[in-house]
């Protein structure tokens, strides 16, 4: 073995630098592990600043040592890449991974081993822990606010279907992947939107409008499977005589007259709320707001001047005021104008409002990466005949949309987060049920629970969007 220089380590020495710096790291947190956990200080026997700061010491020597550029091993080679890049940055990570340790006790102290989970009533909750019997027996309103009991079944049966049937682009075949853009963009919301009124609300179960949805709908599925030299004929002939069928022969207005089909149960929407209402919002918003900025980001760059004037107005507009003031406006101000036998929900006003409000971010989002593609996109495009919509959507969008993945999730995330401000209309979502639910008298003290929990289902619903879009991004990633 060479001389070891201890000031430099190398790949000469490699493995007496690895067993070294490996062993006063594992010795600093193993340390400060048994003080946190057991009350135990290794070093008690030293003066109490010493005692304090040579676990650090310790960690900062041994990061040091194993600081070995290229070294061959991957492990070693990416900790050194991430959180040992030089000594500032080593005692950063010490002085995170020390903090981490020094929270858990009384982090898993409080969210378990002291906190209550049996029993029905406040007078079980006499510990110092959190008490998890608020969160049970309240977990039906914070799922589904104040909807009937016996009517909830709806609402599951709701989102089980949505999420089977959003989940077909998985399963689908090379053959119909070519559809599955207009699925999503057009079938699917349409289904949604017949699950909402038909099965939540409990709206009328058939009058004309639905006869067409659902002609619609049916004669989309069935095109898929017909060949394309019939389909001009298909669709002008299929969809009406799917309605006179659905109208006239299966479903006529006498089966609801004589009480052979009876409707659901109405829930207004006043009794809607929780996490459900959470993800109502959000699902119609996403689906809203992404095509509206769409269209204002393309108009924004139009070389029509009354576009681009009435597309910057919109933007500059809608970015311009808070989303609290949006959906002040939305529940009081615009029913004001509207004539006196003329009503829109409060829902929809507020997803309106909230898909207006996010159309603008996303348009900006949506600008930024259409002027990062070249010139040459536009000008190549254009040698091969292609027209305005054309090129756009086979060659400009699918680009740009790939480069700007990580702000369209961010904008979807703020809006995800953005849901609770339907307090101003009388909505209440998840966490405006734990508003209201710490303000019962038999449960007041409690709202520390209840936010808690509210936090982890928003940054569970965040994270699985922010890995969804990571997913995509590394898809579609070509620089590679």
């Amino acid at each position: 073995m060479s001389n070891i220089n201890f000031l430099k380590p190398d790949r000469t020495n490699l493995n007496t630098f690895l067993y070294l710096g490996s062993f006063l790291f594992f010795i600093s947190i193993l340390d400060v592990f048994l003080n946190s956990f057991f009350k135990l200080n290794l070093t008690g026997f030293l003066p109490n600043f010493l005692s304090f700061l040579l676990p650090l010491i310790l960690g900062f020597v041994g990061l040091y040592f194993i600081r070995i550029e290229y070294s061959g091993i991957k492990n070693l080679d990416l900790l050194n890449k991430h959180i040992n890049t030089n000594n500032f940055n080593a005692v950063l990570s010490l002085l995170i991974i020390f903090i981490i340790i020094k929270s858990l006790p009384p982090i898993l102290s409080w969210f378990v081993i002291d906190a209550s989970f049996a029993g029905d009533t406040k007078d079980v909750c006499t510990g110092s822990g959190a008490c998890w019997t608020y969160i049970k027996v309240w977990i039906r309103r914070f799922m589904y606010g104040m909807y009937p009991n016996a009517e909830q079944w709806r609402i599951n049966l709701s989102f089980v279907a949505l999420v089977l049937l959003g989940s077909v682009g998985y399963f689908a075949t090379d053959k119909f992947k070519k559809y599955l853009t207009l699925y999503y963009v057009v079938i699917y919301p349409l289904i949604a939107f017949l699950f909402i009124f038909f099965f939540i609300s409990g709206g009328p179960v058939f009058f004309d409008f639905s006869y067409g949805i659902i002609a619609a709908i049916l004669s989309i599925i069935i095109g898929f499977f017909i060949p394309s030299k019939f389909k001009f004929y298909y669709f002008l002939i299929v969809p009406l005589a799917l309605y006179i069928i659905l109208k006239y022969f299966l479903f006529f207005e006498e089966y609801i007259e004589l009480g052979k089909l009876d409707g659901l149960n109405w829930v207004e929407t006043g009794a809607w709320g929780g996490l459900s209402l959470t993800f109502i919002i959000s699902f119609f918003c996403l689906i809203f707001c992404f095509p509206i900025g769409m269209a204002f980001a393309l108009g924004r760059r139009s070389e029509f001047p009354l576009i681009r004037y009435i597309s910057v107005g919109f933007i500059e507009f809608w970015r311009g005021v808070p989303l609290i003031t949006v959906l002040f406006m939305s529940a009081v101000m615009f029913p004001m104008f509207l004539p006196e036998d003329f009503f829109i929900d409060k829902l929809v006003r507020a997803i309106i409002a909230i898909s207006l409000f996010e159309a603008a971010y996303v348009a900006e989002v949506i600008r930024g990466g259409l002027q990062a593609l070249p010139r040459g996109q536009y000008e190549a495009a254009k040698s091969l005949g292609m027209g305005y919509w054309k090129m756009h959507i086979f060659v400009i969008l699918p680009q740009a949309l790939k480069l700007v993945i990580p702000g369209i999730a961010n904008t979807f995330l703020a809006l995800v987060k953005d849901t609770p401000l339907i307090f101003v209309v009388g909505l209440l979502e998840i966490v405006g049920m734990l508003n209201l639910a710490k303000t019962n008298p038999k449960w007041l003290g409690f709202a520390m629970e209840g936010y808690v929990f509210a936090a982890i289902i928003f940054w569970i619903i965040c994270y699985a969007m922010s890995k969804y879009s990571y997913n995509l991004e590394q898809k579609y990633k070509t620089d590679r």
